[in-house]
């Protein structure tokens, strides 16, 4: 069971957690509910683009049985950036963008240890998608020892997408995959780039594999197939880090 801090309760709360500004990591509302209330609520979590999703009162009860009204929303502790506000930003101060997008990596500690060697590697920021990743909460903060607190952290709606964006503004994608012919250091991280990661069990999307502008592998030379996601995406930081100071 979650602490109270993570999370509020209740449809009026909730209306004015979201006029307040908090920012609400993921919504989730009791099949079937009606009323004016409710009503108000879908219009500003429209309105704000929230993510929400419709679930059975006892998924919610196993959070809290509270009188939460049919109605339970997961804050945020940071405030997510909107990539498309950064990225100009990034060109306008003369600097050399390296991104980190992470596709379906849902593990918490994976991903607080990922954004800690991301804000040690200064990363510009880390892309995730809305749906499938990790719910960023108080242990994700904890394992990315408060990095999560620093890293600019952009959740968009279509990560495809956003890809597309990417490329058209002159950042290269490579996709760390196992199909990949091309081992990692071969590769020139020296240029506007975003390291594009996957979940351990799956890899990076078909979808993405065929749009990036380069598939590497990091060698595999022990009898276990593959490395731990937050492992893999430290190696190939610290390959873009060494390859910018030289």
């Amino acid at each position: 069971m979650m602490q109270d801090k993570e999370f509020i309760f209740g449809i009026r709360a909730i209306i004015e957690a979201i006029k307040s500004g908090k920012q609400i990591d993921k919504l989730m509302i009791r099949s079937g509910l009606k009323g004016e209330l409710i009503q108000e609520l879908m219009t500003l979590v429209k309105e704000h683009q929230i993510s929400f999703q419709y679930v059975p009162n006892e998924r919610i009860n196993r959070v809290t049985m509270k009188n939460h009204q049919g109605v339970l929303a997961f804050i945020s502790p940071i405030e997510f950036q909107n990539i498309e506000n950064v990225l100009p930003s990034l060109f306008e101060s003369g600097k050399n963008p390296l991104f980190i997008i992470l596709d379906k990596v849902t593990d918490v500690r994976n991903f607080g240890a990922i954004t800690r060697t991301a804000e040690c590697a200064a990363v510009d920021a880390i892309i995730i998608p809305e749906k499938g990743s990790a719910q960023i909460s108080g242990d994700a903060v904890k394992t990315s020892a408060g990095a999560l607190l620093k890293m600019p952290v952009c959740r968009v709606k279509n990560l495809l997408q956003t890809v597309k964006f990417l490329q058209e503004s002159g950042i290269q994608i490579v996709a760390a995959t196992e199909q990949a012919s091309e081992l990692y250091y071969k590769t020139d991280f020296s240029i506007p780039t975003a390291i594009l990661m996957g979940a351990e069990d799956k890899g990076v999307d078909m979808e993405y594999l065929r749009i990036a502008d380069q598939m590497v592998k990091i060698p595999i030379l022990g009898k276990i197939e593959s490395l731990n996601v937050s492992v893999a995406a430290s190696i190939m930081i610290y390959e873009a880090v060494k390859q910018r100071m030289v």
